[in-house]
Parts: C-alpha cells; sequence; structure tokens
C-alpha cells in the first residue's frame, strides 16, 4: 500500500534505542550521533520506492557524512511475513548497495511506533541538539523518473540548518510502501 509520510512535529526529541547491526553488534543514539546532527531512515529490502532511491540515498548518505552528519537506517517490517526483509537480506542488501552506514533491525517494531514512522522510506532529521527538523523526502524524483533536475531535499535542509540554523518550511512527504506491522 502506497503511503506518504505525516507531517512530524518540529522540535520533537529523539528518542533512544538499542537495535542490532547488520555487524552484530548493538548500536544506541549515542553510536549515531555527530557534531551536525544526524538522520533516522527507515527503509527495507523489499520496497520498490526504496530500490528505486538506493543509489541516490547512498550518495547522499555518503556526502552528510563527510560534514559531521550521523547516519542510520532501520529496518521495521515483520520479517516472517516478508522474509525478503530478514536479517541475513538485510546483510546481502546493505553489501550490495555499497552501504557506509549501520543498517538497523527493529524487529520488535517499537523504534519505528515511537517515532511514528509510516513508510518505507520515512527520514527524520535531527539537529546537533537532537530536535527534529525536517521530515520529508530524500529529493524530489519521482517513482523510476530519470529527471536532470534532481533536488536534493534532505541535503539542502541539512545545509540550511548547519549554515543558517534555519528550518527549511516547505517540507514535502516521502512517498513509499506502508511499513508492514506484526
Amino acid at each position: 500500500m502506497l503511503l506518504n509520510s505525516n507531517r512530524a512535529n518540529i522540535g520533537m526529541k529523539a528518542h533512544d534505542f538499542k537495535l542490532l547491526n547488520i555487524n552484530n553488534k548493538f548500536y544506541s543514539l549515542a553510536n549515531i550521533k555527530k557534531k551536525n546532527g544526524f538522520v533516522i531512515a527507515f527503509i527495507c529490502n523489499h520496497c520498490p520506492y526504496v530500490k528505486d532511491m538506493i543509489s541516490r540515498l547512498v550518495h547522499d548518505f555518503n556526502y552528510l557524512q563527510s560534514i559531521d552528519v550521523g547516519i542510520v537506517a532501520i529496518m521495521p517490517n515483520d520479517c516472517l511475513t516478508y522474509p525478503e526483509d530478514s536479517f541475513e537480506n538485510m546483510k546481502k542488501f546493505s553489501k550490495s548497495n555499497n552501504f557506509s552506514f549501520p543498517y538497523l533491525i527493529d524487529s520488535d517494531q517499537i523504534v519505528a511506533k515511537k517515532y511514528g514512522a509510516i513508510c518505507t522510506p520515512d527520514f527524520f532529521c535531527f539537529d546537533k541538539k537532537d530536535k527534529l527538523f525536517y521530515r520529508g523526502r530524500l529529493d524530489n524524483m519521482k517513482y523510476n523518473s530519470n529527471s536532470e533536475k534532481r533536488e536534493k531535499s534532505l541535503i539542502n535542509s541539512f545545509l540550511k540548518i548547519i549554515e543558517n540554523n534555519k528550518i527549511e518550511l516547505n517540507q514535502k512527504s516521502s512517498i513509499g510502501c506502508s511499513i508492514k506491522w506484526k
């Protein structure tokens, strides 16, 4: 089912978590936070919207890491009903797409519920004080589009907050598959 992410409460404080990464180590916010804030992205392996944007997502996340923004991707789906999203397949998906950031499993779906995540992909961007300043799309690219005029919405929002301490007011929802709840 296709869904749009909701507008989140700007200023919402980040919720801590302890989730297993594909390297078999547990990660919390303390492992993710960087000088200029951090992104929490809810994604999965099987969603066609995630697959369509994964190379752009990895590229943008690598850039954000280079400017001292922390990155984490969290897989919230029910793996029993959707085996393509299993922990073993998360490892394969991460490797085949050259992830340079942690990819965590939210097997009990508590973290996704705490954040109010709705779809994959769903992006939550926090400033250096752990306050939400952006929840929206990665970019302006439509599904299966090859447009040359890409607007990097998520990156631009980070640059605006880092350089001018300004929040992007024109936040457009992310679009993707519904989270597969248990």
